[in-house]
């Protein structure tokens, strides 16, 4: 089969850039190859927040990326209406929409000091953008019960920001793209077909060949199979960010009726509960990156989940029914900033990497990816931070990195259950993760400042996966002379 368009990947960014590519080119020949049950998929997993300011962090304005990293989220934030709006289904009148409009941020009695700084940032960046919020009384959020101890002491509602249904998206995007013309094949893109410097198709895993004029490999966590055949020191490895939630539906009484959610902290994601209508919710997400991923989540990160859930957000929640698990890989590059562009040979585009933000952004970088196939030559301004063919972005100091590690460490321990006799203090813990951050960084070829969950994926990876890293910085970062 010879198309215009392959698209290695059957995700929320692959089927939305599929689909603005056919609404801009509606003669394109466009393909979309992915197993139909996406195993390991972050969308199918995804509690879907459409998060902006509520994921903001103290480091936010400390790089150049990482601010537009920001500028991304902030104009995602402002498509989506429009973007649900134009994936409704004309005849039937139906199609995703927001399923909790609006998102409470709360900051716990118990906070850790970074998820203090966190939501400090998050409310200077509201007021510096004009964005509609309140600070409100933790008494005033409806379904709010927590343990007497876990009480928040601060509370902010974003009016803009809630969540959808990452699953009935992905159905609606995948009758848009039929309607318009798109080809959908069940499979498992494994190899770039490439001749004179120029990609030119995929080969399936079944070794049935597809040629095109251009291929988008956004296949999230997979994609690095496809990316091990460019030459190294081109784009920074992948990881697999796994996340694991749990979907429960009431018992007894109503529960929440707006996402309710934690301040991001370094290394973690924000705890968050999104109620999905008729006393289901949605409780989530655990983080741990790693170079390979285990086949589920794991049970004790798993258990404090559910804790912390039902200690800080409701007691009641401890009566909820499990109706189902979602587990996922999410794909984290090792600078943790997005893959998104022209890769290097000519005819192949990335649309990966976008750790815990590529649903929500879906819309816009659909958008700019698809306007960058259909005119080679030109980048958007928002996408060049993000070019996949770098040296890793480094946005710290290597020995801030290690004293970041360090903290992260301290703080994590003491959430879990960490209590010291009042003669003791952490530096028994700081000193030995501090250690372990030294001892993990001999491993690397280049020195290089990692964040706090990737720095601990190299400490925990394999003598293979080292030398293949090493393989990477040796060539993206050369010795001087």
């Amino acid at each position: 089969m010879t198309v215009d368009v392959a698209v290695a990947g059957n995700g929320v960014l692959g089927l939305s850039t599929a689909l603005e590519l056919v609404r801009r080119s509606p003669k394109l020949r466009v393909v979309v190859v992915g197993p139909a049950n996406r195993p390991g998929s972050a969308t199918v997993a995804a509690g879907a927040m459409l998060n902006c300011f509520a994921e903001v962090t103290d480091s936010v304005g400390h790089h150049p990326a990482s601010l537009a990293k920001f500028a991304l989220a902030r104009a995602a934030l402002d498509a989506w209406p429009d973007w649900l709006e134009g994936l409704r289904d004309g005849e039937a009148g139906s199609g995703p929409a927001l399923v909790a409009p609006g998102t409470f941020v709360v900051l716990g009695a118990r906070a850790t000091p970074t998820a203090t700084r966190s939501f400090d940032a998050v409310l200077a960046a509201l007021k510096e953008h004009a964005e509609p919020h309140h600070e409100v009384a933790a008494a005033d959020i409806p379904g709010l019960r927590p343990v007497p101890h876990e009480r928040p002491v601060r509370a902010l509602y974003l009016e803009r920001e809630g969540a959808v249904d990452a699953r009935a998206v992905l159905d609606a995007l995948a009758i848009a793209g039929r309607r318009s013309g798109i080809t959908f094949l069940d499979g498992r893109a494994d190899r770039l077909l490439s001749a004179n410097g120029k990609v030119t198709g995929v080969r399936l895993a079944d070794g049935s060949e597809l040629s095109a004029g251009a291929v988008v490999v956004a296949a999230g966590a997979a994609s690095q199979s496809l990316l091990d055949q460019l030459d190294p020191g081109r784009v920074p490895p992948l990881l697999h960010g796994t996340g694991g939630a749990v979907q429960t539906v009431r018992h007894t009484s109503p529960g929440f009726d707006r996402v309710i959610r934690t301040p991001t902290r370094s290394g973690a994601c924000g705890m968050h509960l999104v109620p999905l209508g008729d006393g289901v919710e949605y409780i989530g997400a655990t983080n741990i990156v790693l170079f390979d991923p285990p086949p589920g989540p794991r049970i004790g990160v798993t258990q404090f989940l559910l804790r912390f859930a039902t200690d800080q957000f409701d007691t009641r929640l401890g009566m909820s029914a499990i109706q189902r698990w979602h587990y996922g890989s999410r794909p984290v590059p090792l600078d943790r900033f997005p893959l998104l562009g022209r890769a290097g040979p000519e005819g192949l585009y990335l649309a990966t990497g976008t750790y815990r933000d590529g649903f929500h952004g879906s819309p816009v970088i659909a958008g700019h990816l698809a306007d960058m196939i259909l005119h080679p030559g030109a980048t958007p301004r928002i996408l060049a931070p993000f070019a996949p063919v770098r040296a890793p972005i480094e946005t710290m100091t290597v020995e801030a990195s290690i004293d970041l590690f360090e903290s992260d460490a301290v703080e994590t321990a003491t959430e879990y259950g960490l209590r010291l006799p009042y003669f003791l203090d952490s530096e028994p813990v700081a000193a030995q993760t501090r250690d372990e951050a030294r001892h993990t960084l001999e491993r690397l070829a280049r020195p290089i400042a990692l964040q706090p969950e990737i720095l601990a994926a190299v400490r925990d990876a394999s003598p293979a996966h080292i030398d293949h890293l090493n393989t990477y910085l040796e060539a993206a970062l050369p010795l001087p002379g």
